[in-house]
């Protein structure tokens, strides 16, 4: 009986056992000179490169852009290019892109509340600070002392 898997019915790796899933049986390419190996390679210096290129971004819009950019216009940018950067990695590295659309939804929507919940802190931190800054009793209360 010969244990080589069936590359036109792979639905028996997803049942049972899954870390043949993951453990090289669907990643063997024999031959680097192949299509596949070739495919491979070229998905992978693809995704180096569009990484690089938001990073290189970051870089640059750190070191010369904030000059001449106010704090907002210049956090906004890092912000949008973190995003699009996570949201990169999510999709290659933790195969999120592969997904059907309702299971990305399910992981997508509570990170975006999530970034929604920590942008309402922030803001009412700031806002309390301020407010606490700001109270005439706080000065009242330190200068009887």
């Amino acid at each position: 009986m010969s244990h080589s898997p069936n590359n036109d019915n792979i639905q028996h790796l997803y049942e049972g056992d899954q870390s043949k899933l993951y453990s090289g049986v669907l990643a063997h390419h024999h031959d680097p000179k192949s299509a596949e190996s070739k495919a491979q390679v070229a998905k992978i210096w693809k995704i180096t490169l569009i990484l690089s290129i938001i990073t290189i971004a970051e870089v640059i819009g750190g070191l010369y852009l904030s000059a001449y950019l106010s704090k907002i216009i210049i956090n906004s940018i890092f912000l949008i290019l973190t995003i699009l950067k996570s949201a990169y990695i999510v999709s290659v590295f933790m195969h999120l892109g592969d997904e059907v659309k309702w299971f990305r939804f399910c992981v997508l929507i509570p990170l975006t509340l999530f970034i929604w919940f920590i942008i309402a802190f922030l803001y009412d931190g700031s806002e309390w600070k301020m407010f606490n800054d700001t109270n005439p009793a706080r000065f009242d209360y330190h200068q009887t002392k």
